[in-house]
């Protein structure tokens, strides 16, 4: 896929963004397809953080992608920066195409410009595919995760 762009997102992606966040086994499950001020909300505060990005990946105006990236200060590391990558999304039709590697790729390639300490990510228990996937690009399961619903 050598015609994809990956740019911040605009305003007018969010219901393509929202479509990516549905196509998807847990995602239909706690998101929707309809804009209503929660997402609006979340977008713009997405929008106006700087250490937020909403990263589409692009092909001639198609939305194929998407991913979350958040830049954490923190004193940990000597005061090291480090990336999280959320919320990647790529279009159910096209997985397994390489265009997942070229998001994840292009997402290290920025936190290392920016001189990010590391980079890391969650995925759910369930995404065995999402695992050996992340396994295949380096990263290593170092951390045990826990989340609290409210």
């Amino acid at each position: 896929m050598s015609d994809v762009i990956f740019r911040v997102a605009v305003r007018s992606d969010l219901p393509a963004v929202l479509t990516l966040l549905t196509d998807d086994p847990l995602g239909r499950t706690r998101d929707f397809t309809d804009i209503d001020a929660a997402y609006e909300k979340a977008f713009a505060d997405i929008d106006a953080d700087p250490r937020n990005q909403l990263i589409v990946a692009d092909a001639d105006g198609e939305l194929l992608g998407c991913m979350q990236l958040t830049y954490i200060p923190g004193l940990s590391r000597h005061g090291a920066e480090r990336q999280l990558i959320e919320a990647v999304r790529v279009r159910s039709d096209l997985r397994g195409q390489g265009l997942g590697r070229q998001m994840i790729t292009w997402a290290v390639d920025q936190a290392k410009q920016r001189g990010c300490a590391l980079v890391q990510l969650t995925t759910d228990k369930t995404r065995h595919d999402a695992h050996r996937f992340y396994l295949n690009l380096g990263f290593l399961p170092t951390h045990e995760g826990m989340k609290l619903p409210l």
